[in-house]
């Protein structure tokens, strides 16, 4: 019975089966980023309805494709240092809120500066949500498994950016694009409530800031039912020794500053492929003489890529994480150059586009989980929010870029090529970051309580 009075929380965690309550906090946070996913994308996929009902140009198109990733860098940059101080479930909650309303919202937009700023403000919305259901998940998983999972739970965002398409195609011709833009605000609502009544707060986050133990008692022992007779929790890792400047005094600090830029240079250059393809690519099929239709098909076929996720999680957690994410941006570049080579031929072009989702998506969304494992408890939420803050603007690059190389009529298989170079960039940072790995000394004695 003496062993139960003091828990070290991630050791239980480590050594209990992945429970039914960790299975429900996977549920939430996956439809989150699911719904997260498809608000992004949904933009790119009516963006050729938009052009022929409202007669706009595609240099028109830039400021609304962007105006949701200003709002993403804008939520992300705000939320990670307040999940930090004030706790991931609450910032949670408001984001999806907020994305859900600001994405029904939209759909009665009458003009481009109405859905513009409509736009930025579910990227705020979105921008918040994303990094905190990474850091609430991956402060719920067995150290040997939480590449796997939180890799698995980040498979929801191509899925929703793929259903988008497909959704799209279905719809447009039924209910016009705004119907595409109200069922992206309604779910998340709906998910709203639901949040409110089953979403717990993080067991690690509530040890780090001394909550009651009677909150931390009653989370855990949904986990484990040795944990209800717990008196108090501990935790065991390693941080950095002054910690008084929140989580961006962890991001910063020596131990971790190269590696965070190197973190943020990587989704930087990997958002740059995405957005740049993800917000063009059914436009640039369009004018290589595929109809609308297939054109979104085919576009959905990238993030749908992002599947290969799960394997890449698993490879993570059996072998260096760097190594592996860093030969998937280098062989992911590869392929998007190989997209340009295909047009024309419509059988080639869907297998090289769905082989350039799998690559790139699969190296991009194993990024949380990156980063996740790479910062301590106390800066987590800050490492991952400012990775995805910072990296938005790769995405508000990349719709530009292909914008502006599109303006200067460069050739399609140009624009593919020129596009790839960020993914030899995004492998070149990671390889640079495992060569820096910091060695952090803790400054608290392994096992000292930090909650009571």
């Amino acid at each position: 019975m003496e062993e139960t009075k003091v828990i070290d929380v991630q050791a239980l965690v480590n050594a209990h089966p992945f429970s039914r309550y960790q299975w429900l906090v996977f549920a939430m946070c996956f439809v989150i980023v699911l719904m997260d996913g498809f608000d992004t994308a949904a933009i790119g996929f009516i963006a050729p309805s938009l052009v022929g009902e409202w007669h706009l140009s595609r240099a028109a198109l830039a400021p609304v494709l962007s105006a949701a990733l200003f709002g993403l860098a804008c939520g992300a940059l705000l939320s990670g240092p307040l999940a930090d101080r004030w706790g991931r479930r609450g910032v949670l909650i408001a984001a999806v809120l907020i994305f859900g309303l600001a994405c029904l919202a939209s759909g009665f937009a009458s003009n481009l500066t109405e859905l513009t700023a409509l736009r930025f403000v579910t990227g705020v919305g979105l921008g918040a949500a994303m990094p905190n259901a990474v850091t609430l998940m991956s402060e719920f998983c067995p150290n040997s498994r939480r590449a796997t999972i939180v890799n698995l739970m980040f498979c929801g965002f191509p899925l929703g950016a793929a259903f988008g398409g497909f959704l799209a195609a279905w719809m447009i011709p039924q209910f016009g694009w705004r119907g595409v833009l109200h069922f992206g605000g309604a779910v998340p609502l709906v998910l709203t409530a639901v949040l409110v009544i089953a979403l717990p707060e993080s067991v690690q986050y509530m040890v780090s800031k001394k909550k009651p133990v009677e909150r931390i008692r009653k989370v855990m022992a949904r986990i484990a039912p040795e944990a209800a007779s717990a008196e108090s929790f501990v935790m065991r890792e390693a941080t950095v020794r002054d910690t008084d400047g929140g989580g961006a005094r962890i991001v910063l600090s020596r131990g971790y500053v190269f590696g965070s830029l190197m973190l943020w240079l990587c989704y930087f250059m990997g958002l740059v492929i995405f957005y740049g393809l993800i917000n063009w690519m059914p436009v640039l099929l369009k004018d290589a003489g595929l109809s609308p239709q297939r054109a979104a098909l085919i576009s959905a076929l990238f993030p749908l890529g992002g599947a290969g996720t799960v394997l890449c999680g698993m490879l993570m957690d059996r072998f260096n994480p760097n190594g592996v994410v860093a030969a998937a941006y280098a062989l992911g570049a590869v392929s998007v150059i190989a997209i340009g080579q295909a047009i024309g031929n419509v059988g080639l072009l869907v297998c090289t586009v769905f082989v350039a989702g799998l690559l790139v998506n699969t190296a991009q969304a194993s990024m949380p989980a990156l980063a996740a494992a790479f910062y301590p408890t106390a800066g987590r939420g800050t490492g991952v929010a400012w990775m995805l803050g910072v990296g938005r603007f790769g995405g508000i690059a990349g719709s530009f870029l292909v914008a502006e190389l599109s303006r200067q009529r460069m050739s399609l298989p140009g624009i593919f090529t020129v596009v790839a170079m960020a993914g030899a960039a995004s492998c070149v940072a990671l390889l640079l970051k495992q060569m820096a790995s910091p060695r952090i000394v803790a400054n608290v004695a392994d096992g000292q309580p930090v909650a009571h």
